[in-house]
């Protein structure tokens, strides 16, 4: 079963790299008295997530804050030094906070994980962005199949 709005986000943990080391964030740092966007894509370096899906989140992070969010992060099932690179490949700068999930474990304790196997890719997380406030979520957006519709940035700049 999958979280749902108005549900307190699970407990756990994500890689995150810190002065060039990787380092651990957990979610009570994450979301505990703020109002966070969280996205989630299913590999760093493919197409939509490379091309729309981060860029778009990178693009629109002053118009987010301007709206009361204090972080954007982005969520894959990749391990750290992956989302590293390709946060710094894509510009996210601190304007998006890049979390690894290496093993799936906060992707399935959401229960949105994607079986990618048919692409070679094995257990990987579903594409959806997540609007939580002080740790409860406000807004899911889920995209059903492939692309990016309800999960990008302007569906969250509008539900803000």
């Amino acid at each position: 079963m999958s979280i749902e709005k108005g549900q307190s986000m699970p407990e756990g943990g994500f890689g995150v790299m810190t002065d060039g080391s990787p380092g651990r964030i957990t979610t009570d740092e994450l979301f505990k008295g703020r109002k966070v966007v969280l996205f989630s894509v299913p590999g760093a370096f493919t197409p939509t997530c490379s091309n729309e899906h981060l860029p778009g989140y990178v693009n629109n992070a002053g118009a987010l804050q301007a709206k009361g969010v204090d972080q954007i992060a982005c969520m894959a099932v990749n391990d750290v030094f992956v989302m590293d690179a390709w946060g710094r490949s894509a510009g996210a700068g601190d304007s998006v906070l890049m979390l690894a999930d290496g093993n799936g474990d906060y992707t399935r304790a959401l229960g949105l994980e994607l079986d990618a196997s048919g692409f070679g890719m094995g257990m990987r997380g579903q594409r959806f962005s997540i609007v939580v406030d002080d740790g409860v979520v406000t807004e899911l957006n889920l995209e059903n199949g492939g692309g990016l519709s309800c999960s990008s940035a302007e569906t969250a700049l509008e539900q803000l």
